[in-house]
């Protein structure tokens, strides 16, 4: 590697590159990342201290969000004009390290990285419905193949059996959640006021969780009312729904499904279209099993994506403070 590409990282550079891994989606807002920075080099490790033992037991989600965070600082390293080689789990000695980003030479951004990096600021989860307007099949399209990476595969949920499958899955997992009396102790712990979300810095606000009848965002409450799954089916018709399925169902799985979904979801924000993820249902094994046989999947499902145009805009969630999750050697 040159000299150029060891030099050590500026104030303003180093700025870029925390605040563009910070702005990433995870797990109920938990943000489970560091950033070590060194000459030519990024690392992203894992937190193990934001648990969520009910949700997220395999720590899937976890994995997936310090994914997604990798593909947000990926794209600030080719916006800073560099050359950027990511590498997933490299250290077996290093359970904790989720990917180490070798640091080249002066590479110019292509455009279309600057658009995406571009939309990092922009991307939100949005959890209420959409406008209804279809998007169309040459967007889909594009948005499909921006999320594709080894061994990640996003596909349509296709209209028509597809749609009411998935409807159908939706509503027995939000019965499920709703009822699941730890399940709602521990989302409580993560639904912040919104007067405290400047304290904090993590969870979801209050206001960002729908109380109406929404249970496809995920994060169902007891208060959630579950429309019926003919209805849930009518109004899942008129959005779009993506599925991310890996071929195996290992760490390394759960890490790079959270970097395509990410890149996924920055081409959509790019495209003028707002996403939410859902993977909460997933976790529940019969709604995880029923997937796999009713789609005939080949792979494991790992997580739905909601894609539409919003009705209006959607404030950006609290983050952490840059000095707990930057770390620089």
């Amino acid at each position: 590697m040159s000299a150029v590409a060891r030099a050590t990282w500026t104030p303003a550079e180093t700025e870029v590159l925390v605040r563009s891994m910070m702005l990433a989606p995870s797990v109920h807002n938990t943000q489970p990342w560091l950033l070590e920075v060194a000459p030519g080099e990024l690392s992203v490790r894992e937190r193990a201290e934001p648990a969520l033992p009910h949700h997220d037991p395999l720590g899937r989600d976890r994995a997936a969000s310090c994914g997604a965070a990798v593909a947000n600082l990926e794209l600030a390293v080719r916006t800073l004009g560099r050359s950027a080689e990511v590498a997933f789990l490299p250290d077996d000695g290093r359970p904790d390290l989720v990917a180490r980003i070798a640091v080249g030479d002066p590479e110019p951004p292509a455009a279309e990285e600057l658009r995406r990096y571009g939309a990092i600021a922009r991307r939100v989860s949005h959890r209420a419905p959409f406008e209804g307007v279809a998007v169309p099949a040459p967007v889909v399209r594009a948005i499909v193949a921006a999320g594709g990476a080894r061994g990640v595969e996003a596909r349509p949920v296709q209209a028509g059996r597809e749609v009411a499958v998935v409807s159908r899955l939706l509503h027995s997992a939000a019965e499920h959640f709703r009822q699941d009396g730890v399940y709602q102790r521990e989302l409580s712990l993560w639904t912040i006021r919104d007067e405290a979300v400047h304290r904090h810095g993590v969870g979801v606000p209050a206001s960002r969780i729908p109380a109406g009848s929404v249970p496809w965002a995920g994060l169902v409450r007891r208060a959630t009312e579950i429309p019926e799954p003919a209805e849930l089916e009518r109004r899942l018709a008129g959005e779009t729904l993506l599925l991310f399925v890996t071929a195996d169902d290992a760490r390394l799985d759960h890490v790079r499904v959270g970097y395509a979904m990410e890149r996924a979801w920055l081409a959509a924000v790019d495209l003028g279209l707002a996403a939410a993820v859902l993977t909460q249902p997933l976790h529940w094994a019969p709604v995880r099993s029923a997937l796999c046989e009713d789609l005939g999947l080949t792979g494991f499902p790992q997580a739905l994506v909601r894609v539409g145009y919003a009705a209006e805009a959607v404030a950006p969630a609290p983050r952490r403070a840059v000095e707990e999750v930057l770390r620089e050697r």
